[in-house]
């Protein structure tokens, strides 16, 4: 049985890994920390994880947390996580980080970003970007899995066949997101109040998100080339998922059933990809509480653009069920455990 700690337990990624790791097998869940609710015992926050009734909230002693796990996922803010997936990386211990951390290999990006400093970039050398369907083999190999953001999954995912079978000019790419409120995790916030995101719609950090660069940093692998995109999310009135829409120009003539069938060649494999047919697109709904990604495509003519729709749940796909597919993949155990669950209806 694997031993595993939470570190960071509290939220809302927190929450969804304890949901997962309970329906696993191979996994037992011997430590999870929150500085703010130390103390207090897992379902005081969240009633609907009875599995850990006996479970109660500890500080993050490191020192102590060494002696409890063999394998720690970090859910922890930006920057709050650097020390302690160095210290963990450096003790031995296989570490999945959900926090942009370790996401970008150029530390000078993360510091341009993030506006702080990285002090861990021999650590960060180590890590692997955690996308299995890009990365599955480095992942198997890896001490330190980066665990991607969710805007990124969708866009990626969205858009690497395209960029892989040389369709488009990455030079057009636009990727325009929604995401629930979730998406900005567990915290007392006005802009995220029930009366502020009910009923409202908007776009946010036009031109200046956070996960920009790390979308640029994974599609420039796939090109080849160093990119350089519109990204444009937007916050909608749902708790959980999102809608990425991506647009790009045509290099030639295609229509949509035979870049269908190129997507669908791309992923056959992947256990949680799935391309819809064709007149079909994705739907925040359909993936809810999974940890699926659904890709829906068409050709506009009109206009030579590929206009490609990837739906995910945020806090699954795009945060711990990913991680618990790295984990999987990390520990040799059989990729999709504990993720196959079907979506949430209605």
């Amino acid at each position: 049985m694997l031993k595993v700690a939470i570190c960071g337990g509290s939220g809302y990624t927190g929450a969804e890994l304890l949901r997962i790791l309970a329906g696993h097998p191979l996994v037992s869940v011997t430590a999870v920390t929150s500085e703010q609710s130390a103390g207090k015992r897992v379902t005081d926050l969240f009633p609907h994880l009875i599995n850990y009734s006996g479970s109660v909230f500890e500080p993050l002693d490191r020192e102590k947390l060494l002696l409890k796990a063999d394998l720690f996922f970090l859910a922890l803010p930006h920057a709050a996580s650097q020390e302690a997936v160095n210290f963990f990386v450096e003790n031995g211990k296989k570490t999945v980080d959900l926090s942009a951390d370790f996401r970008l290999r150029d530390a000078a990006v993360y510091e341009e970003w993030y506006k702080t400093k990285h002090n861990f970039t021999e650590t960060l050398k180590k890590g692997v970007y955690g996308l299995p369907e890009l990365y599955r083999e480095q992942i198997k190999k890896a001490s330190l899995i980066a665990n991607p953001g969710c805007y990124p999954t969708s866009a990626i995912l969205g858009l690497t066949p395209a960029l892989r079978e040389g369709l488009i000019d990455p030079e057009t790419i636009i990727v325009d997101s929604k995401s629930g409120a979730s998406g900005a995790g567990r915290k007392a916030d006005v802009a995220f109040a029930y009366c502020e995101v009910n009923e409202g719609f908007k776009a946010y950090g036009i031109a200046v998100h956070r996960h920009t660069p790390e979308i640029e940093q994974e599609l420039s692998a796939v090109a080849g080339k160093k990119l350089t995109i519109n990204f444009t999310p937007h916050l909608v009135p749902m708790d959980r998922g999102i809608v990425s829409t991506m647009y790009a120009k045509l290099k030639k003539d295609e229509d949509t059933a035979s870049i269908l069938s190129k997507y669908r060649a791309a992923y056959e494999n992947e256990p949680f990809v799935n391309v819809l047919d064709e007149g079909k697109y994705p739907n925040a709904k359909n993936v809810r509480g999974s940890n699926y990604c659904e890709i829906g495509l068409k050709v506009n003519k009109r206009t030579n653009t590929l206009i490609v729709v990837s739906a995910i749940d945020n806090l699954v796909k795009g945060a711990s069920g990913q991680a618990v597919h790295n984990m999987n993949l990390m520990m040799g155990f059989e990729e999709t455990t504990a993720l196959k669950g079907p979506a949430l209806y209605p």
